[in-house]
This record gives structure tokens, C-alpha cells and sequence, in this order.
């Protein structure tokens, strides 16, 4: 039996059981709930039905249940057996349980179709779906077999075509490898002679550069000592002009001195000697009255020569204004 047909037949008997079981339910509510009307107050008869109803949903569940078991290959215990039987022996005293107190036995016979069909009917349905899964666990676990053997042969064929593979693969290895070896081999020559003539133009470049370098290290040092020899000459003039400066200075500061140690003039000495004279004062920081007595001059003149010093351009301009007057 293959798959296809297996699924024909359970959903088959799953189709039977469950119309069975439905009809039976249908049937079993219809003949319940009168007699549960019956032996019922009159406000709460319309509480009938939920009797049947529970009965029958219980029914519902083993079957349920006992499928799904039934497929995974597992068993409930006991207790789903009790349940199947009180359910079914419930529902067929429910049905026929009118009859029988009208002492009506084809009424009982009747009735107790429906229940004793539904009882049958669940535990036929539940032996076809054990016999039906082991059936398929048999015919599984020999394609499972088929399945290996195959893999078996079909690993076996794929080994020796490895090995055989591998043995070929490892032939063209060595062959590469040799001709791997010969060629690195003529590499190295090459690399070896290549690496002799770079080895080569490096030495002639660093003694190129070396005596390039040494080269610029001379001009470097006879630039450092020219201007080395620059800023010493730089140096000496430069000592030698505030030499000089200070000389002039001081031979300034003795003749300013000898000047304004002459003491007031008696008379008005010559311009030049009388310039000097202001000049003296001016630097000293003697005020005009004082260089006036000195060289003899009048204080407007002296205060002329002062604005001299002090502004020549000024002085010069103030000099022509008094000579034009």
C-alpha cells in the first residue's frame, strides 16, 4: 500500500466516523430532549438539549483525540477507554430510556441503534487507525531500509570514486609539484641574479650618493665658515662704530663740558662759538636764560636756537619770518 492510498483510506474512515458520529449526535439530541423536557419543571425546560448536548460533545472529544493518538502512535490508558464507554452506555440509556418506561422494546431496539453504532463505530474507527498507522510504520521503516541500503551503496560507489579521485588528484599534485619546483627553482636563479645586480646599482648609488653628499657637507661647511667669517667682520665693525660712537660721544660730552665751564660771557661771543655754546646748554638741559648768559646772545635768539633743536624745520621757518621783518 503506498502513501496515496493510505491517505484514501483515513480520510475515508475519518469521513464515516465523523458522519456517524454526527448523525448520532443529531439523533441522540431529537430523542433526549423530550424525555429530559419531561422530568424537567416547566420553566427550565428549555434546559433540555444541554444534557444530550454534553453527552455527545464528550463523545466528540474522545474521537478526536483517539485520532490524533492513533496517528502519532501513542495510547491514552485507561482512562480514555472509561471515557468511550461511559460516553456511548450514556447515550444508549438516554435514547432508549423512554421506551423502556413505556415498556416499549422495539422503541428500545430503535433507539439503541444510533448509540450502539456510535460505540462500534468509535472503537472500530480507533483499531482501523492503529492497524492502519502500524501498517504505515511497517511499510516506512522498510523504505527507511531501502532508503539506507540505497545510501549505502550509492556512499560505497561515492567512496571509491573519491578514492579514485583522490589518487588522481594527489598523481597531478606531484606532477605540479615537481613542475612547481623547477620553476621556483629557475625563479630563484632568476630572483637571485636580479637581486645581485639591484645589490650592485645600490652600492653605486650610495657611493654616488655618498660622495654627493660629502660634497655638499664641504660647501655646507665652507658656506657656515663664510658666513661665519661675515658675521665676525659684521661683529667687528659693528664694535668698532659704537667704539667710534661712544668716542664722539664722549669727546661731545667733554667739549659740552668745557663750554658750559666757561662760566657767563663778559661779552657777545662770535655766532659759531655762541651756537656751540647753546647747543651745549640745550643738551644739557639748561634753560634759555641760563645758555643766554653763557654765550652773551639775547634770550629771544637762544630761544630760537632751542626751537632749533628742538624743531628744526620749525626753527629754520621762525628764522625767516625775523629776517624778513
Amino acid at each position: 500500500m503506498n502513501s496515496v492510498q493510505t491517505r484514501s483510506a483515513e480520510r475515508a474512515l475519518s469521513g464515516g466516523t465523523w458522519l456517524i458520529v454526527c448523525g448520532a449526535m443529531l439523533y441522540s439530541i431529537l430523542t433526549v430532549t423530550p424525555l429530559m423536557a419531561a422530568h424537567t419543571a416547566d420553566e427550565w425546560d428549555w434546559t433540555a438539549p444541554i444534557l444530550p448536548l454534553v453527552v455527545d460533545a464528550a463523545v466528540v472529544i474522545v474521537v478526536k483525540l483517539d485520532d490524533v493518538l492513533a496517528r502519532l502512535g501513542g495510547h491514552g490508558g485507561k482512562w480514555p477507554v472509561i471515557l468511550r464507554w461511559m460516553t456511548g452506555l450514556m447515550t444508549l440509556a438516554l435514547n432508549t430510556a423512554d421506551s423502556a418506561l413505556k415498556k416499549d422494546l422495539v422503541g428500545v431496539a430503535v433507539h439503541a441503534v444510533a448509540p450502539l453504532l456510535l460505540i462500534v463505530t468509535a472503537e472500530t474507527s480507533l483499531a482501523y487507525r492503529r492497524a492502519i498507522a502500524r501498517a504505515v510504520a511497517a511499510v516506512e521503516a522498510e523504505a527507511q531500509a531501502e532508503r539506507e541500503r540505497r545510501e549505502q551503496v550509492a556512499r560505497e560507489r561515492a567512496d571509491r570514486a573519491r578514492a579514485e579521485a583522490r589518487e588522481e588528484r594527489e598523481h597531478a599534485a606531484m606532477l605540479a609539484r615537481e613542475q612547481r619546483e623547477h620553476e621556483a627553482s629557475l625563479a630563484r636563479e632568476a630572483a637571485e641574479r636580479e637581486e645581485r645586480r639591484r645589490r650592485e646599482e645600490q652600492e653605486a648609488r650610495e657611493r654616488a650618493e655618498a660622495a654627493e653628499r660629502e660634497i655638499r657637507e664641504r660647501r655646507e661647511r665652507e658656506r657656515e665658515q663664510r658666513e661665519h667669517e661675515r658675521l665676525r667682520l659684521e661683529q667687528q665693525a659693528r664694535q668698532r662704530a659704537e667704539a667710534e660712537q661712544r668716542e664722539r660721544a664722549e669727546k661731545a660730552e667733554r667739549e659740552r663740558a668745557s663750554l658750559l665751564a666757561r662760566g657767563p660771557a663778559e661779552a657777545k661771543l662770535p655766532e659759531d662759538e655762541a651756537r656751540r655754546i647753546v647747543a651745549a646748554a640745550f643738551g644739557s638741559g639748561l634753560s634759555v636764560r641760563q645758555a643766554a648768559e653763557l654765550c652773551g646772545w639775547s634770550v629771544g635768539w637762544v630761544s630760537h636756537r632751542y626751537a632749533d633743536h628742538r624743531e628744526p624745520e620749525a626753527g629754520r621757518h621762525a628764522e625767516l619770518a625775523i629776517a624778513g621783518q
